[in-house]
């Protein structure tokens, strides 16, 4: 039976926890296409860099890269960090090296309550709660600009400056894809957050754009709230939330503690993209390499899982990116729950829990 689609997929399991999740979300994918009917398939390539990688040559990624990834459908990445590599050499060794060069500059971050996971917030019991946060990916915080100086006027006396980042192209096109995210959804709304009050030159830009933008919006209600009063928010009205979008610094705490609000941090799924898709988009959970449960078979697939719908939604494939998501939802409710939600199943138990779902949702289209 011939194929009539191929997409091509590199493989960055990473470090840690990253190997099992990656194999898990892999594992499900494949077992999409075996149900396909031969409309799609999955090719893989897969990469061995990471912090192993970094100790054999002294550096994070092959040489030639990022030359090697352009060509590819899309990047499905595990994770990043081990003990042997300073965290901020292993990140911008390789996952920012991939974000900032590929300019994937729109980081969404689903957060998903879940069937049969306890969620620490009460108010989750009784009350429907699903947002999403939009994350500036590209600038911000993380821009990278800065440097330390005046080591040699001794110890004690050394200087870091850290300058944040933000450019009115940038801060413009996060905050549209928000809005026209919004558009998509049932509640048609977008909050955006800063600290503009204390950052009275990049935030004050930030909220001026917004202001701006959200004229050519009048359909989508706004809201802008300082990143303190959000927090609060996420936790005391979370009902009130739609599309949250903010800077590259305050929408990734943000986003873990809604994860954390769902249940775990390894539910949460990611895609960091590149909406005019000059270069391959990247899907990974937000977890982590956790490196205190790699290779004990008990991590939660569930984050990689669900970024690899976040894939098929990238790749026009919707009815099969519900697909998994429901699957996942099935999986969950059946009882296949790892041990940071509450469970006893292992990776294994639960990445085969989704897959008999899939294929008994699948026998049902």
């Amino acid at each position: 039976m011939s194929t009539n689609q191929t997409f091509k997929i590199a493989a960055i399991p990473g470090d840690g926890v990253g190997q099992e999740v990656v194999t898990a979300g892999r594992t499900v994918l494949d077992a999409l296409a075996a149900n396909s009917g031969g409309r799609f398939a999955f090719e893989w390539s897969e990469f061995d860099w990471g912090s192993e990688y970094y100790e054999r040559t002294g550096k994070m990624m092959a040489e030639d890269g990022l030359e090697t990834l352009k060509d590819y459908d899309a990047i499905y990445f595990g994770a990043v960090g081990w003990r042997n590599v300073a965290d901020h050499v292993s990140l911008w060794g390789l996952r920012l090296n991939i974000t900032q060069n590929f300019d994937q500059w729109a980081n969404i971050r689903p957060v998903k309550f879940l069937p049969g996971v306890t969620s620490p917030l009460r108010k989750a019991d009784d009350t429907e709660l699903d947002w999403i946060v939009v994350r500036e990916n590209s600038e911000g915080e993380y821009a990278g600009v800065g440097g330390r100086n005046l080591s040699g006027r001794g110890q004690g006396n050394e200087v870091a400056v850290q300058s944040s980042l933000f450019t009115e192209k940038g801060c413009e096109r996060i905050i549209r894809f928000a809005f026209d995210l919004a558009r998509t959804r049932s509640v048609k709304k977008v909050s955006s957050v800063t600290k503009s009050n204390a950052q009275q030159y990049g935030m004050v830009l930030w909220d001026e754009v917004f202001a701006r933008v959200a004229k050519d919006y009048p359909d989508v209600a706004t809201e802008s709230v300082l990143v303190d009063a959000m927090s609060a928010k996420f936790i005391l009205n979370p009902e009130q939330l739609s599309v949250v979008v903010a800077s590259n610094l305050n929408a990734d705490i943000l986003s873990d503690l809604g994860s954390a609000l769902a249940g775990s941090l390894g539910l949460a799924a990611s895609a960091n993209l590149n909406p005019e898709r000059r270069f391959p988009s990247m899907f990974e959970p937000v977890h982590g390499s956790a490196p205190d449960i790699a290779g004990q078979g008990i991590s939660n697939p569930i984050g990689a899982i669900a970024s690899a719908a976040l894939m098929l939604e990238h790749f026009g494939l919707h009815a099969e990116a519900r697909a998994v998501e429901a699957a996942i939802e099935q999986a969950t409710a059946s009882g296949a729950l790892t041990r940071d939600v509450g469970g006893t199943a292992s990776t294994g138990d639960v990445t085969d829990a989704v897959v008999t779902a899939l294929t008994r949702t699948l026998a049902a289209i």
